[in-house]
């Protein structure tokens, strides 16, 4: 079987938890945090994507999802951090979600890892992708624009894994980007570390549980 019961490790996925750097004018703190773990190569049950290792030099790989209530273009944002662990529980590699794709996390010299094995990550204003350079989001075209003249554009997401759970009514992608455009901002470029909450990290079938009810109260607040 892939994927083994997070409560097995739970004391190495607080350890090696990415360390998240956010604008410090983001609007949207992370909610929670669901997590996956494997003990084999298999499907993610929340990212569409196998988790690929050779089982030989990895043991471990955390998946680790991140749902926020907004994205400054839409209401719902789940994103994704993996770190792969030895045999011996050392950090090897990482990846990070980047609007529906994922990038390689840890730099070539481990500079963005700490002695404690947590991967430091900086993320999009915003929009909440990541990567291990703050530098790269200012080669986005649309950076700041996404988060100004665009906010809200894309109104409610509601993917396939929770179709016909939350989103309801013939004008909620209208309601949800008026909603949105109350959170414009500027970006500052200037990034500071999240501090996860106690409650923040549970297993991803809780999770899985806990985003529609989030999602029909925020929504019958619009």
């Amino acid at each position: 079987m892939a994927i083994s019961d997070p409560q097995l490790h739970w004391d190495t996925v607080l350890r090696v938890s990415p360390i998240l750097y956010l604008d410090r004018l983001e609007p949207f703190l992370p909610i929670r945090v669901g997590v996956t773990v494997f003990d084999a190569p298999g499907p993610s049950p929340s990212f569409d994507r196998n988790i690929e290792f050779d089982t030989s030099r990895i043991g471990t790989v955390i998946e680790y999802a991140i749902y926020y209530d907004y994205d400054i273009q839409h209401i719902y944002d789940l994103e994704h951090v993996w770190v792969y662990l030895d045999h011996e529980g050392q950090v090897v590699s990482a990846e990070a979600s980047f609007h529906g794709r994922y990038f390689l996390s840890l730099l070539p010299d481990r500079s963005n890892l700490t002695e404690q094995g947590q991967v430091k990550l900086f993320v999009q204003p915003g929009k909440h992708a990541m990567i291990p350079i703050a530098d790269f989001f200012r080669l986005l075209p649309n950076v700041e624009s996404c988060c100004q003249a665009d906010a809200g554009v894309d109104g409610t997401l509601e993917p396939d894994m929770f179709s016909g759970q939350f989103k309801f009514g013939d004008d909620i992608d209208e309601r949800s980007e008026k909603h949105l455009r109350e959170f414009s901002f500027q970006p500052s470029f200037d990034y500071i570390p999240h501090t996860w909450s106690s409650d923040a990290f549970v297993t991803w079938t809780e999770l899985t549980k806990e985003i529609p009810v989030r999602m029909k109260a925020l929504l019958a607040e619009l």
